[in-house]
């Protein structure tokens, strides 16, 4: 049995990564679960319990196609060849008719139709790419991303994030990479390595925000001055709304701050920016910052009805970062993108290096190219996250990359969007459950994905027992007590907000990871250890 002092979870709560102190409550949990005989439930990190059957089902289909392919010209028996182009559109449908009733096949038979009818491509060149990038037997060529499958990512990102098209900005460039994970580690390396940022600058975070944008910047090798944005605005009754008020968002008009890291909708609370925090973000951007370079990462924006990325808001500032992770249940297939327009500040401000800064850097990337000032930044940050010298073996595995199409031509293919209706439909549901159990009003927020929900304990405290109750609790108690009392009573895992710079007495609770029922056990819960606070309170005050 694990039984940690009170001093000790309070040091762990204070200096781990929240993901890191989940860890030990899920030891904790464990040994709570195997003695009281009740299940764990770890509602701590955000992978989904659902997956897109449909998508794979075309997708593994189509790779046992490819595989009879490879058998056409060499077949040795565990040994056979390449996919071949010539009447390779024509085999592909030959097949799925003697096949009709494999899994997938419909669906299968539609994405391709798509890309030849909807999107113009050439039969045997699209199934070509499609089969040999499954099979996987060649290197990415172009190494940024597949052409076929890059065009069909395209569109499923300006349809899902409204990234912006137009002739002022032109087109948006498309890296696949390993997540959204490997996006932000490949963009820090490349700000770095491009004197873009240097060690010791003033960079923003509109907070709360995924923890390792904090964790990061504070790392040796970049050690960045760190200015919080906070989601500072409140409703009438005092509650969050996630929103940013002018006051904070006007800490931009620094223009020593030379970029700003975004999570939209947000992460703890899940929550978009609304239009009128977008608004004022543009006119303090476009007024007195119009070179700042914005990172902004959308992968919650798919729960969000009628989301608008910030590339669609500021397309010249903005990188945009994408992950299929959540919305298809794919955290283990590592499929992610990141994009940029055509003209953007990122490639305007390496035109502007001068002297000993411009030496380096073209001397970084003169083993790729005769004139390395002309790269773009999109081609540095693929040839950055291979280390440069092995550029020429960059890009995302090629069957991920056939997935990833799959997935996209799928979104694309629904028209009634009945995939994301069923996934926001998923959140919504175990967050009234948990609202319910937890005996709060239920605020369907048009901005929430739902997919997590930030609890702030404090503001639960002061709406329901006055500031006197949370001066008490504060007193008497320590932030991480809840979470730890979650996991050794009642083999409960969850988050504590002050990790993601949220406030300090607020917990995270996934609504994407357990079934319904749970949430209810989790809310009932958390209720059970505030009434007890509530109980201890009123016992005082009365002595």
């Amino acid at each position: 049995m694990i039984n940690y002092t009170k001093d000790e979870i309070k040091k762990m709560y204070d200096r781990l990564s929240p993901f890191e102190f989940k860890n030990e409550l899920i030891e904790i949990a464990k040994d709570t679960s195997n003695t009281k005989n009740i299940p764990l439930l770890d509602a701590g990190r955000g992978n989904p319990n659902w997956t897109c059957s449909s998508a794979r089902e075309a997708f593994f289909t189509f790779g046992h196609f490819a595989v009879t392919e490879t058998r056409l010209n060499w077949d040795l028996g565990n040994l056979s060849g390449m996919p071949q182009k010539e009447g390779i559109a024509k085999r592909l449908f030959k097949y799925i008719e003697e096949n009709k009733d494999m899994p997938g096949a419909f669906l299968l038979k539609n994405i391709v139709n798509y890309g030849i009818t909807e999107m113009g491509f050439d039969p045997d060149e699209f199934v070509h790419e499609l089969a040999d990038g499954i099979i996987g037997d060649n290197y990415p060529l172009p190494d940024r991303m597949l052409p076929h499958i890059e065009k069909i990512v395209h569109d499923y990102l300006v349809q899902e994030m409204k990234y912006n098209i137009d002739d002022e900005y032109g087109d948006i460039q498309v890296f696949a990479v390993e997540g959204a994970t490997a996006a932000m580690c490949y963009i820090f390396d490349s700000l770095m390595a491009n004197e873009l940022l240097r060690r010791g600058d003033k960079i923003a975070m509109m907070t709360p925000i995924f923890t390792p944008y904090l964790e990061i910047p504070n790392l040796p090798r970049y050690n960045f001055d760190i200015i919080n944005i906070n989601a500072d605005v409140v409703d009438e009754r005092g509650v969050h709304t996630w929103q940013f008020s002018r006051k904070e968002l006007e800490k931009l008009k620094d223009k020593n701050i030379k970029a700003l890291f975004v999570v939209n909708p947000n992460n703890p609370a899940s929550i978009g920016m609304d239009e009128n925090t977008c608004n004022e973000l543009i006119d303090v951007v476009k007024t007195y910052n119009e070179d700042l370079m914005i990172i902004s990462d959308d992968v919650y924006g798919t729960f969000v009805n009628d989301f608008y990325s910030l590339m669609s808001k500021l397309p010249y500032n903005t990188l945009g970062v994408y992950s299929y992770s959540k919305y298809f249940g794919v955290t283990g297939w590592r499929l992610g993108t990141f994009a940029v327009h055509e003209r953007n500040v990122f490639d305007k401000k390496i035109k502007e290096l001068k002297g000993e800064s411009k030496k380096l850097v073209d001397k970084r990337y003169s083993d790729m190219s005769l004139n390395p000032s002309a790269l773009t930044f999109m081609e540095r940050v693929v040839a950055d996250s291979r280390r440069v010298a092995l550029n020429h073996t960059a890009g995302l595995s090629t069957p991920q990359q056939v997935q990833m199409a799959f997935f996209s031509a799928f979104a694309l293919i629904d028209k009634v969007d009945a995939y994301k209706k069923l996934n926001m439909s998923i959140c919504r549901r175990r967050q009234r459950l948990l609202f319910e159990s937890l005996g709060i009003d239920y605020v369907n927020l048009e901005n929430s994905a739902a997919y997590y929900f930030q609890f702030d304990i404090d503001e639960w405290g002061r709406l329901n027992h006055g500031q006197e109750f949370v001066d008490f609790m504060h007193k008497n108690f320590d932030a991480c007590d809840i979470l730890y009392k979650l996991a050794k009573d009642y083999a409960i895992v969850l988050l504590g907000g002050n990790g993601f710079a949220a406030p300090k007495w607020s917990i995270r609770v996934s609504l994407a990871n357990l079934d319904d029922r749970a949430y209810i056990t989790i809310g009932a819960s958390i209720k059970n250890i505030l009434n007890d606070y509530v109980e201890l309170w009123k016992s005082k005050k009365t002595n």
